[in-house]
């Protein structure tokens, strides 16, 4: 099931996409998937980032070739940092250069969002506190990234994590493809198996460290091939199972 957030007559409501066609929740997805028996067309609807979660946990370094690129050391487990909600864009937004960097780069990423609350969960745990996945775009200040002694501030500007275009709750995140696109040309290529830590390690990983709530987000790391973006860029980031989240530089 593809679950969607999206402003419908400035209403937000959660809804269920199938084609062209959107089937309204009565409520929150997360607590019921009870239909209201509304059914709107994709074309009326603003999709929004697809959910709002209390926090954005991201994993560093989780590709070995992306480590490579950037000259960093695989770490020994998941690396650990975050994103302020405050970055939270939805497709077709904006993401917005600011005047402090030189180099903002684009990272198409696995984003788990969680279904119930998780502290101190096994592995095998894992699967039942997830509620989906979608896609995620750690933006990032590169320059910034490496004068700064931490990421907060290269990670955490103002539309620097788009999320969308909604939220598969059906998805299988073994051997998936992920692929960006900068002006239609193929800049990021992988696929999940890469991953240096699997999702199970990540979520069971992350909520000994951190209580998760439902609709929290974890980005599970980016591959190689990041690489600028400029103004009047259009940015493609597609995860085979889900989707295109597709955004503009401004």
């Amino acid at each position: 099931m593809k679950v969607a957030r999206f402003n419908l007559n400035g209403d937000i409501r959660f809804g269920s996409v199938v084609e062209n066609q959107v089937s309204l929740f009565a409520g929150n997805p997360f607590e019921s998937k009870e239909l209201s028996g509304q059914t709107v067309s994709l074309d009326q609807v603003q999709l929004l980032a697809p959910v709002a979660p209390s926090k954005v946990i991201c994993i560093g370094m989780n590709y070995a070739a992306h480590a490579a690129e950037i000259s960093q050391d695989v770490p020994d487990e998941p690396l650990m940092f975050f994103k302020p909600i405050s970055a939270i864009i939805g497709p077709g937004d904006s993401i917005v250069l600011p005047p402090q960097s030189d180099q903002v780069e684009l990272e198409v990423e696995l984003a788990i969002v969680i279904g119930k609350e998780a502290k101190n969960i096994s592995k095998s745990a894992v699967k039942s506190h997830i509620f989906g996945y979608t896609i995620g775009n750690d933006v990032t200040a590169r320059d910034i990234q490496f004068s700064d002694l931490q990421w907060a501030r290269a990670k955490g500007f103002d539309t620097f994590c788009p999320l969308g275009p909604w939220i598969e709750t059906e998805f299988d995140p073994t051997n998936k493809r992920l692929d960006s696109r900068v002006q239609g040309e193929l800049r990021q290529h992988a696929i999940t198996r890469d991953m240096i830590f699997d999702v199970e390690t990540i979520v069971s990983f992350v909520s000994e460290n951190v209580t998760l709530f439902p609709g929290d987000v974890i980005l599970t790391g980016s591959p190689a091939g990041i690489s600028r973006i400029t103004h009047g860029d259009d940015v493609e980031c597609e995860i085979e199972g889900i989707g295109v989240l597709r955004n503009l530089v401004a």
